[in-house]
C-alpha cells in the first residue's frame, strides 16, 4: 500500500485534534472529489513498518484526540490488508483514542455483506473502528455545512453502537 500524506495535527475529519492517513489507491472516482490524486494506488510513498511507528508516535501526546484514515479508499482490498495490523497496533498501545475511517462503500451492503463474507478479517477490522462515515461523495449533494462529510448522502455510523446492536447506529457528537 502506498499513502500520500500523514498530517499529525488535523481538526477537519474528526473530532478533536487528530492524526489522519491519507492512503492511495480508489477505484470510485467520484466527481469533485478533493484529493484525485489518491486514487492512483501507486501515488505517494510505500507504506512500511517504519511509517507505522511513526503514526503511534504521533498518536502520543494527550491533546491527540485519535486516528482517521481517508484517501483515496482506505477499504480497497489491499489497503485494508495493509491497515489491520496499524489498527492492532492503535488500540493495543493506545485503547482509549478513536479511529474514524472515510470509505466511498456502503455500511450494510458492502462491507457488512460483501466485504465481512470475503475476507475474513474484515470483522476484526471493524472491530477496531470507532466511526465510519460511509458513501461515495456526490457532487450534486454537496453540502459544507455538514459536519465531518462532504454530501448529503454520506452517514457518520457509530460502528461499535452498530455492532453492539445488529442495525446501524449513527453516531451523535458529545
Amino acid at each position: 500500500m502506498n499513502y500520500s500524506v500523514i498530517k499529525n495535527c488535523d481538526i477537519a475529519n474528526g473530532p478533536g485534534v487528530r492524526v489522519t492517513l491519507f492512503v492511495s489507491g480508489c477505484t470510485h472516482h467520484c466527481e469533485g472529489c478533493f484529493n484525485e490524486e489518491t486514487w492512483d494506488f501507486q501515488y505517494g510513498e510505500p507504506f512500511t513498518e517504519d511509517t507505522a511507528e511513526r503514526i503511534l508516535e504521533m498518536l502520543g501526546p494527550d491533546y491527540i484526540e485519535g486516528l482517521t484514515l481517508l484517501g483515496g479508499e482506505p477499504l480497497e482490498p489491499g489497503n485494508r490488508e495493509a491497515l489491520l495490523p496499524l489498527l492492532r497496533a492503535v488500540k493495543e498501545k493506545y485503547p482509549k483514542k478513536n479511529i474514524w475511517c472515510y470509505s466511498g462503500y456502503l455500511y450494510e451492503k458492502d462491507i457488512l455483506e460483501r466485504f465481512c463474507v470475503r475476507w475474513e478479517p474484515m470483522r476484526e477490522f471493524l472491530s477496531y473502528l470507532d466511526v465510519l462515515v460511509d458513501g461515495e461523495f456526490i457532487l450534486a449533494r454537496k453540502d459544507i455545512s455538514l459536519q465531518f462529510r462532504g454530501s448529503s448522502n454520506q452517514r457518520i455510523i457509530d460502528v461499535q453502537e452498530s455492532l453492539k446492536q445488529g442495525r446501524t447506529a449513527l453516531w451523535e457528537a458529545e
